[in-house]
Formats: C-alpha cells, sequence, structure tokens
C-alpha cells in the first residue's frame, strides 16, 4: 500500500509554488495513488464580465488537478509538464467553490493521460458538473 502521507506532501510541495494558485485562493483538497482534487473559491479573482466563474479559471483549475494526479504517478525526482488539454464548459455558476478531481486514465513513461472534472459546490452540498478535461502531461525532471 502506498504512503499517502508522502505522495500528499511531495504533491503539496510542488502545489504551494505555484503563484497562480495561491493567488487565486486554491486549496488542495486531497490526494490519492492517480488521483487529486482541488477545490477553487468564488472571488471577484476568478469572475468573468457576467459573474460567473471564468472559462480560464475553471481550465487552468482542470490543468492543474489533472496535472496533480499524474504526478502521482510518475518517478521522485520528476515533475510533468501539460502538453495538451481539452475541455468542455457544461456550465456557469457565481457563487460557492468549484472543485477539480483530477484522475489518471494512463500513466506510462513518455506520456501520462489523465481526465478532469469541475464541479460546482451549492451551499447546500449539491454538486452540478461545470466542465470536464481530458489532459496529456509530459514527465520532465524536476528542477527545483
Amino acid at each position: 500500500m502506498p504512503d499517502t502521507t508522502a505522495l500528499y506532501q511531495r504533491i503539496e510541495t510542488s502545489f504551494l509554488r505555484q503563484g497562480m494558485m495561491r493567488h487565486l485562493g486554491a486549496r488542495l483538497l486531497r490526494v490519492a495513488p492517480g488521483e487529486c482534487d482541488i477545490a477553487l473559491p468564488y472571488t471577484d479573482k476568478v469572475t468573468q464580465q457576467q459573474g460567473g466563474f471564468h472559462g480560464g479559471a475553471m481550465a487552468a483549475l482542470a490543468d492543474i488537478v489533472g496535472g496533480y494526479a499524474g504526478l502521482t504517478v510518475v518517478p521522485e525526482g520528476m515533475e510533468v509538464t501539460t502538453v495538451e488539454f481539452k475541455v468542455n464548459f457544461l456550465a456557469a455558476f457565481q457563487s460557492g467553490d468549484i472543485v477539480g478531481r483530477g484522475r489518471v486514465v494512463r500513466g506510462g513513461k513518455r506520456i501520462v493521460v489523465t481526465t478532469a472534472e469541475v464541479v460546482h459546490i451549492a451551499a447546500d452540498g449539491q454538486e452540478t458538473p461545470c466542465a470536464v478535461m481530458q489532459q496529456t502531461l509530459m514527465p520532465v525532471p524536476k528542477n527545483y
């Protein structure tokens, strides 16, 4: 059984280096082998002109949560970088949190394929899908 505490700490170390995620107030929620969940709160930093979560914020969340899911399956001393991703936006919301849930589809030596779902969490706990993403990552040497 993998040491999930060490895995969480590995992902958290990288996550805390992300200035954009700190600026937007994102929180690392959960890390498991091949999986990662991150929350992004509704603030004026993540809105578009009509007051809803900006598609760029949703796409960034999907990209990052997929990337961290991918990082859980590459060897120590490596990071990942996004080669490409495709996002479908399903709904927009003007309150609450959105949560990205990244999952590894296939973790290889040269590429890692992930998916991510972004869901809106309402005040009553109801979840509604906002966006879905498919992503290709490439493992690269860690340089910090």
